[in-house]
């Protein structure tokens, strides 16, 4: 069977579009109908300079990672970097976290898409999460391609949503309402960035994909640069807009401060909109989570990591059925996980700031030994640069994972237990795989 695996390949079917679309796609999610609450509460209109603020760290990490993924596409990326440049334990330790962080990520998606249903029609909530679950791995199962034209779909349509909401709310627009931005006080604008970087989080997700990718040189860095500048725009414009249309008071004081905010233009129809286009975004954001964290599992598979059968490749469709039935398994244990949305996010987060920081330094170590894949890279930066580049994402991700320990410590905990339940695993087992094929692929 292993031969099979090998010989199998994964078929190159997306591009530009479904690059920009799954990174924007994944980073425009549950936060925007959400975010703006908790933010307001604390910075009042100060929340339009945390947006900028927050954007920082995710620039550097997005450059570390267009850099890497124009240089060494792979599929994994997240897991296949780490493994190569830094140590297969720390790459098969951060694909093991990002397990509970993707799990997490389905399972808020999936619960808040159901809250924003039950506003229309009372739903049950564990079962209507199972259906949209099965939905989405099953729609990757089939082939990447249908789901990047599916994501590409769902993001038109949620843009066209959120534009709709821009263009009768801005007419509106009350600047008294909003104030002066930069008036409110520096720490309070400080203390909201934490969560304002749930914004962001997943606009690189591409590079997970990267085989898949046709022009991956190209299509992969270009590809992030405009996913962020989408999003940017995006975030923007609707936060302007609701605190032009209510007010931080008002936003501060709603649970659903979108739905309020379109409410002053809309009236009645703003109930199907804003539920329409959470239901659109967030369907979109599970789509790409599913993607991801199949191709991560499939790294470890493909590199004996994990079982192999874990690596295979549908000879039909092409994707790694495997791993996709594997990440389904594992996407519906999340059910069972509590609903709480601090616990759920810190779970996610934490995570990704470790995969941040293990990719940021693999950037290092390719600038520093292995000047041959350096001048791959179609980011036009120094070897000098990227090492700074990737130091300083280091520190980003180190600050922003442990601002959270003080909101609610559980998540740390689940976090340390999963590690120590893979660092079993890993000395058992996974070294005795996934350092095969390293020095082969560092050749090619």
């Amino acid at each position: 069977m292993s031969s099979a695996i090998e010989r199998a390949t994964l078929r190159k079917s997306v591009g530009l579009v479904g690059v920009v679309t799954f990174g924007a796609g994944t980073a425009i999610g549950v936060s925007i109908f959400s975010i703006l609450q908790p933010t307001a509460q604390v910075a009042g209109s100060g929340l339009l300079a945390a947006i900028g603020v927050a954007a920082l760290p995710m620039l550097v990490f997005a450059a570390v990672y267009a850099y890497l993924g124009s240089a060494l596409p792979v599929s994994g990326a997240s897991y296949e970097w780490p493994t190569r440049f830094i140590h297969p334990g720390v790459g098969f330790i951060i694909a093991w976290l990002r397990i509970i962080s993707n799990v997490g990520a389905l399972t808020i998606l999936s619960q808040v898409m159901v809250s924003y249903l039950a506003m229309v029609v009372p739903l049950p909530v564990k079962p209507v999460m199972a259906v949209a679950i099965t939905a989405i791995f099953a729609l990757n199962y089939i082939g990447v391609s249908i789901a990047a034209k599916v994501q590409t779909q769902l993001m038109a349509l949620l843009l066209i949503i959120l534009a709709i909401f821009v263009a009768t709310g801005l007419p509106h627009f009350d600047a008294a309402l909003v104030g002066n931005p930069l008036d409110t006080q520096p720490l309070a604008i400080l203390a909201v960035v934490p969560l304002m970087i749930s914004l962001f989080l997943g606009i690189e997700s591409a590079v997970e994909i990267g085989e898949e990718v046709r022009d991956a040189r190209r299509n992969v860095p270009l590809g992030i640069a405009l996913a962020i500048g989408l999003t940017a725009i995006v975030y923007g414009l609707v936060a302007v807009t609701a605190l032009g249309l209510v007010g931080p008071e008002k936003l501060a004081a709603s649970q659903a401060p979108l739905l309020d905010a379109s409410k002053v233009v809309l009236g009645d129809l703003a109930i199907p909109l804003i539920v329409g286009a959470a239901f659109f975004s967030i369907i979109k954001s599970m789509n790409a989570a599913a993607l991801t964290f199949s191709r991560s599992l499939f790294a470890m598979g493909r590199n004996g990591a994990l079982p192999r059968a874990i690596g295979a490749v549908h000879p039909r469709f092409g994707t790694p059925h495997g791993a996709i039935l594997f990440g389904y398994v594992c996407a519906m244990f999340g059910l069972l996980l509590p609903p709480s949305l601090i616990f759920l996010l810190l779970a996610v987060n934490i995570p990704t700031m470790l995969k941040y920081m293990a990719c940021s330094y693999s950037a290092t170590v390719v600038a520093r030994r292995h000047p041959d894949i350096h001048a791959r890279s179609t980011i036009p930066l120094s070897r000098r640069a990227v090492v700074v580049l990737g130091y300083a994402g280091m520190v980003c991700a180190l600050l922003v994972g442990i601002f959270g320990i003080e909101a609610d410590p559980r998540p740390y905990l689940l976090v340390g237990g999963w590690l120590v339940i893979g660092l079993a695993y890993w000395f058992l087992k996974g070294r005795k795989g996934g350092s095969g094929n390293t020095k082969r692929d560092l050749a090619e």
